[in-house]
C-alpha cells in the first residue's frame, strides 16, 4: 500500500471537468438564456430521461416546478456556461421550455420606470 494522497476525496474535485459534459462547446443552437429565465420541464421527467445522463436527469427532476437558470446552476453546482449549453440542447430535443422573463413583462417594467420618473419628479 502507498502512503502518497488518494484522488478519490472531496478535494480532489469531479472526476469529470464540466466542459466535457458538453463536450468543449460553449454554445448551444439556441439563445443565450438570462440567468433569471425560468426553465420548466415538459413531459413526464421520468419518462423522457432514458438516454441522458445524470445532470440532465437532475434538470428534468429540478424543473418540475418553475426554476431560474442561476438556481439550476446552484442546484447542479456546475457553472452557468455549461448549464446554458446543456439547457439549449435539452430545449431543441423538446425536453424543457425556457422562458425570458422579457417574453411577458416589458410592458409593466415600462410603466414602473415612469412611475418612478414621475416619483422623482415629484420631489
Amino acid at each position: 500500500m502507498s502512503d502518497g494522497p488518494q484522488w478519490f476525496d472531496e478535494e480532489a474535485g469531479p472526476v469529470v471537468r464540466p466542459y466535457a459534459l458538453i463536450r468543449g462547446r460553449t454554445r448551444s443552437s439556441g439563445d443565450m438564456f438570462d440567468l433569471v429565465a425560468t426553465v420548466r420541464t415538459l413531459g413526464d421527467p421520468e419518462a423522457d430521461g432514458d438516454d441522458l445522463g445524470p445532470e440532465q436527469r437532475h434538470i428534468l427532476r429540478a424543473a418540475r416546478n418553475p426554476i431560474s437558470v442561476a438556481d439550476l446552476a446552484v442546484e447542479l453546482d456546475l457553472p452557468v456556461g455549461v448549464i446554458r449549453v446543456m439547457l439549449g440542447d435539452m430545449r431543441d430535443n423538446g425536453l424543457i421550455s425556457v422562458t425570458s422573463p422579457s417574453a411577458g413583462g416589458a410592458r409593466s417594467n415600462e410603466r414602473i420606470l415612469k412611475e418612478v420618473i414621475n416619483g422623482l419628479r415629484a420631489l
